[in-house]
């Protein structure tokens, strides 16, 4: 390990330090950090951001949030659950935007229950320190005529996306190319333009998420040391995520927002938690299971979980999608009772029930009547 801060100076070497080290192959894996909105006067203000607000010593009276995405949502509950008076301010018009409405709006009720301040379809424009207060100024998307909306606060967290770290690295004398989000672009192996060196992690943009970079480490790694003989594609087909708001959100695979968006014909099978019996019990009634599935087969586009442990009850179906099962494999294997995963056999169940063979069961009705005499 050699620490410093460092050039790509050829598709083979790297100079660090004004040493040059040289290898076969060269991986980026420089990962990203928050973005930083363009909003006038936010150089008067220390911001807070999800790498660094961990140095936090008390706990803000008044925290605003800026960014209705994964993060601002986990952090806003976090901090209001804590005890700050929380205000989360965001562009769209819904909580987690690419989810599906009900679970949007399942989660904005939730938050209103938790005392959280929504201000959605409000765009941040100026910073403001005025006697002694920090203010935002806000203009409000829906009627940018109305007069301006400000928000006092004591720390404000940045929450608006992340953008990759590539300055500096050298990139652009040999050709390795940006795409328009500015990450690094780069092929199914994880080759950047530059055949010798490849990317992992956040610095890929492909998914913002620890166990896909992971993933992506694996990869490249093995496809350095080993793809002269042979190399192995990035497999991101099956990407669960989780936000860790409460109740949990867990997907993979497709939701009915993206079905739609991609032209996917799907049928949807829904269980809730509060039909079953642990989730009664432990009172965590509150979400649902949803699974996508083929029309008419049991094959598995997706999955969306809200509720109580959704990111662990995920897993299941990930294993099933990355294999290829469908429902009725769920559905044959002998879950424990009473513990939350038997949800999935249930979510099995419901699809089956939907799907029984009508001209089998009115043949086995008649042949039973028969044997009653």
């Amino acid at each position: 390990m050699v620490q410093g801060e460092a050039t790509i100076s050829s598709p083979w070497s790297v100079t660090v330090n004004g040493s040059e080290l040289t290898e076969r192959n060269i991986i980026i894996a420089t990962g990203a950090r928050p973005r930083t909105p363009e909003i006038a006067g936010i150089e008067k203000i220390s911001c807070l951001t999800s790498d660094n607000l961990w140095e936090l010593k008390s706990l803000p009276r008044r925290l605003l949030v800026v960014g209705s995405g994964a993060i601002g949502c986990e952090l806003a509950q976090a901090f209001a659950q804590l005890g700050s008076r929380v205000t989360l301010v965001g562009r769209g018009d819904a909580l987690l935007s690419s989810e599906d409405p009900e679970v949007s709006e399942l989660l904005l009720e939730q938050f209103r229950r938790e005392g959280i301040e929504l201000l959605l379809q409000k765009k941040p424009h100026t910073f403001v320190v005025r006697d002694g207060e920090k203010l935002l100024q806000l203009t409000d998307l829906q009627n940018p005529q109305q007069e301006e909306i400000e928000v006092v606060f004591d720390q404000v967290l940045l929450a608006a996306g992340r953008a990759a770290n590539t300055e500096g690295l050298g990139l652009e004398s040999l050709g390795v190319e940006l795409n328009q989000r500015g990450f690094i672009e780069s092929n199914h192996y994880l080759q950047s333009h530059c055949p010798s060196i490849y990317l992992c992690g956040d610095v890929a943009g492909s998914y913002q998420l620890t166990h896909a970079a992971s993933n992506q480490a694996w990869t490249a790694t093995i496809n350095t040391l080993f793809g002269f003989v042979k190399r192995f594609k990035l497999n991101e087909t099956v990407m669960p995520w989780v936000t860790f708001t409460s109740p949990e959100i867990a997907q993979v695979g497709l939701n009915e927002v993206r079905a739609q968006a991609a032209g996917v014909a799907y049928e949807v099978t829904q269980f809730p938690f509060s039909e079953l019996d642990r989730a009664i019990t432990e009172d965590e009634q509150q979400g649902w299971i949803k699974v996508l599935t083929v029309p008419g087969r049991d094959k598995i586009l997706g999955v969306t979980i809200v509720g109580e442990r959704a990111g662990d009850l995920l897993q299941e179906y990930v294993v099933a999608m990355r294999y290829g099962l469908g429902l009725n494999k769920i559905l044959g294997t002998i879950h424990p009772y009473p513990p939350f995963v038997e949800i999935n056999q249930r979510v099995a169940g419901a699809w089956k029930r939907a799907h029984a063979p009508k001209g089998l069961l009115k043949w086995a009705t008649r042949l039973h009547a028969w044997r009653r005499g």
